[in-house]
């Protein structure tokens, strides 16, 4: 098997991640990926969809992950890494589909209104 490349986003943050086989090893950003997400949390998600179908030491993962957040980082990481599950073995599809795992998250932050202090906060009303 050769090096298999698949890009996951979520919100601004973008995820490369190149799969190959090996003994399990996740790296990001050149550093091993429980000493750059921290928290159980975020590396649950990482590894959620390699858990799901059983493959949490079979490949070896090599991502780069820039922009955003730690939390969008880690969730664009999860899209990328279902991706390539499915290229790999189209019937792992049907284990992450129903997880919300192939879906690309649409929200994004809304911008700032010119006048306002924030997106969302309304205009001042003035009956005249």
């Amino acid at each position: 098997m050769d090096t298999i490349h698949k890009i996951g986003r979520r919100k601004t943050a973008v995820a490369r991640v190149y799969v190959s086989e090996g003994k399990g090893n996740i790296v990001v950003n050149k550093k091993d990926y429980k000493n750059y997400f921290t928290t159980p949390h975020l590396q649950y998600k990482i590894m959620q969809a390699l858990n799901l179908t059983d493959n949490a030491t079979a490949f070896d993962i090599k991502i780069n992950v820039f922009g955003g957040g730690i939390t969008g980082q880690a969730e664009a990481i999860r899209l990328g890494i279902s991706r390539v599950l499915v290229e790999l073995d189209p019937e792992n599809r049907a284990i992450l589909k129903p997880e919300g795992l192939l879906t690309r998250d649409p929200r994004m932050v809304e911008r700032k209104k010119f006048g306002q202090k924030k997106a969302r906060k309304k205009f001042q009303f003035s009956k005249r």
